[in-house]
């Protein structure tokens, strides 16, 4: 059977070959020049991309661009920046399977899932609680802290007393690694046991903590860091 691709002219530029085929068969450099060019697809579309794309250091830090690096863009770098980030924003949301309130949490994997549409991305590290019933459904999310994490900025306090207004029987520790790599540190072990065994005390289980990076995450409970 042939497909959309078979039926693309030989000279179709990229503006076709994306209605036709899918994003799948255009480079990133084309892909970045449609949303510079409003769609058009013009060469001069594609220069543009080639350039941001340098300046940012490559498509994984093209969400990190600031007012330096958008020297590229000429005088309009505020609505094209306004572009990029919109739509980067929209492949991070359409990415994501957020777990809605009362959704049962089965694994880490459904924890990835939630975050990865907005943790990887992140420069500083961020510090989440999600906050679960007796059933382990989610009954919502707390922002804890932002910064690099260390045991005085990510204290029991902040992680409980939520917890204890909301009346939760349990809850999963989140938090990123803006290098990409999810691997936990000796840091985050410490914070763990330390969060775990404030769990104790007030009664609240501490079901596990999910360390997630680009495109991959660790569980220290599934990890048996326990």
């Amino acid at each position: 059977m042939e497909s959309c691709a078979d039926q693309l002219p030989e000279r179709a530029g990229a503006r076709d070959r994306l209605l036709l085929a899918g994003g799948a068969v255009l480079s990133d450099v084309e892909l970045l020049g449609l949303v510079l060019d409003a769609g058009a697809g013009t060469s001069a579309g594609l220069e543009l991309a080639e350039r941001v794309l340098g300046a940012a250091g490559g498509l994984a830090r093209l969400d990190r661009l600031d007012r330096r690096a958008c020297a590229p863009l000429g005088r309009l770098w505020p609505r094209r920046l306004a572009l990029v980030r919109a739509a980067l924003e929209l492949g991070r949301r359409a990415a994501a399977e957020p777990l809605a309130a009362g959704s049962p949490v089965r694994d880490a994997a459904a924890v990835y899932a939630h975050f990865r549409g907005r943790l990887p991305q992140l420069e500083r590290e961020v510090f989440y609680v999600l906050l679960l019933d007796g059933k382990n459904r989610v009954q919502g999310e707390v922002r804890v802290s932002e910064g690099s994490l260390t045991a005085a900025l990510v204290h029991p306090r902040e992680v409980f007393a939520p917890a204890i207004r909301a009346a939760a029987a349990a809850l999963i520790l989140v938090h990123n690694h803006p290098s990409g790599d999810p691997t936990p540190s000796a840091e985050d072990s410490a914070i763990t046991q330390r969060l775990r065994q404030a769990g104790e005390l007030v009664g609240i289980r501490v079901l596990d903590h999910v360390v997630i990076g680009r495109g991959r995450w660790a569980s220290m409970a599934e990890e048996g860091r326990w």
